[in-house]
């Protein structure tokens, strides 16, 4: 997700942290390749323009010239204007406190409509709260069926009338909500290969029947400024309440992003990063800026931590690093936690400056690590100082991996088992104050 903006963007900061003082050509210059960066990522030429001059007017006053360390004021800038143009503060859902809430997707074909509508409910079930899926798509085939499969995978039950309208539908399916006590109603409509005037005066009627609490737009983030193009057409007739847009996992430019608050002044509420029903996020403008600019986003990550380990085993890892007992059961304990929090490279993403690093992750390196390991003995892998030449081969032939392999992942995790020894000798605490103290340090000198 904006791996070449973040790129650029650090290439043209990095050549004013390398300065000591700043003068207005020098600041001009870097807020050109900043331009050239946003227009590249398909960010809207106008918004593109404003976001400049706005930066250029807080970066050239004398307080920022004239600081002690005014590239690092300039970045801030960027960062805090970054955060205006992607809304400012998070956009929740309006959710009522009594009575059902409802919520109407619309959008295009093909943008994931449907499965949002599950990942939502996931969602809103993960918060308490008693949901309803309602298959108001009646031209698709066997849209009902798959959003009746989603609804029995997350275990929310689905609405479907066949043989109805629509409107129909949704007003049916409303004051089933009511009568039940559910808290909120997920209406899934159709989706349209274009905008015609037929489909669109659906969802105006459906609008007008049932008064939907929420109208969010379901854009696909790879569309660019057609997105955002989308949002505004749909909002004219709508007036939609916010906006998610999918498969930002796969957007490297983010210009739909960037673009669609300035434009439409609509709200991103939430974000598709992937196509596990789990793999939605809610849309923190501050949080992003922080991803764009290479800063990591480790709020989010520890939140995906919290949500997905098992804090028993953490417990019991903790007290195995104090008794130095650290093996490679534990590893593989730890692998299998780590892939519940989703993709690797999405993980590392959040990780500040690894964006920005160039590394390339190989997923499948897990997999193969773990088939090593699930080769091994259990008294391998809870010694595996005893593994030798002839249980070396035995370990490679079990796992189809080579000799080589194995002695450089015994090698890693001797490594590994060292660095957690050293955190268990000098306490979680203690070892977490010295890891904040070199990052200080680290800024300081950087």
């Amino acid at each position: 997700m904006f791996e070449e903006l973040t790129r650029r963007l650090n290439s043209a900061l990095r050549d004013l942290r390398g300065r000591g003082k700043l003068s207005e050509k020098i600041v001009d210059e870097a807020l050109r390749d900043v331009r050239r960066a946003m227009l590249e990522a398909d960010v809207n030429y106008q918004v593109a323009k404003d976001f400049i001059r706005r930066v250029r007017e807080k970066a050239i006053g004398q307080e920022v010239l004239k600081s002690v360390r005014p590239a690092q004021v300039v970045v801030k800038i960027v960062h805090d204007e970054l955060v205006q143009l992607l809304g400012g503060e998070a956009s929740t859902l309006d959710l009522s406190s009594s009575g059902s809430t409802v919520i109407m997707l619309v959008g295009l074909q093909g943008s994931g409509k449907t499965t949002v509508a599950g990942k939502l409910a996931l969602h809103l079930r993960s918060r308490g709260k008693k949901t309803l899926l309602v298959a108001a798509d009646v031209y698709r085939p066997a849209a009902g069926d798959q959003l009746s499969l989603l609804g029995e995978q997350i275990q929310v039950p689905v609405y479907v009338a066949s043989g109805k309208k629509p409107v129909e539908i949704c007003a049916k399916a409303k004051e089933r909500a009511r009568r039940e006590g559910i808290d909120a109603v997920l209406l899934d409509t159709a989706g349209r290969w274009h905008i015609d005037k037929e489909m669109m005066q659906e969802l105006v009627d459906i609008r007008r029947k049932v008064a939907p609490d929420e109208i969010l737009l379901v854009a696909d983030a790879m569309t660019g400024q057609e997105a955002v193009n989308l949002a505004k057409e749909f909002d004219a007739l709508l007036d939609l309440s916010g906006v998610v847009l999918t498969k930002m996992d796969g957007d490297a430019r983010g210009g739909a992003a960037l673009s669609l608050r300035a434009v439409t002044g609509k709200p991103i509420k939430y974000v598709g990063m992937g196509e596990k029903l789990d793999a939605l996020e809610p849309f923190y403008p501050d949080r992003m800026a922080s991803r764009i600019l290479g800063m990591g986003d480790v709020v989010t990550l520890v939140e995906k931590a919290k949500a997905t380990m098992d804090l028993s085993e953490q417990r019991k890892l903790e007290e195995k690093l104090r008794q130095k007992t650290f093996s490679l059961d534990d590893f593989l304990s730890q692998l299998h936690q780590l892939k519940k929090m989703g993709p690797l490279d999405g993980l590392l993403d959040l990780v500040p400056g690894f964006e920005a690093s160039g590394i390339v992750v190989d997923e499948k390196a897990l997999v193969r690590v773990e088939a090593m390991i699930n080769s091994m003995t259990a008294q391998e892998r809870e010694n595996p100082k005893i593994i030798e030449g002839n249980r070396k081969r035995r370990i490679a032939a079990g796992s189809g991996r080579t000799v080589q392999e194995v002695n450089q992942l015994l090698r890693q995790f001797a490594m590994i088992q060292k660095m957690v020894s050293g955190m268990g000798e000098r306490g979680w605490e203690k070892n977490l104050l010295s890891m904040r103290s070199k990052r200080r340090k680290g800024r300081v000198y950087r």
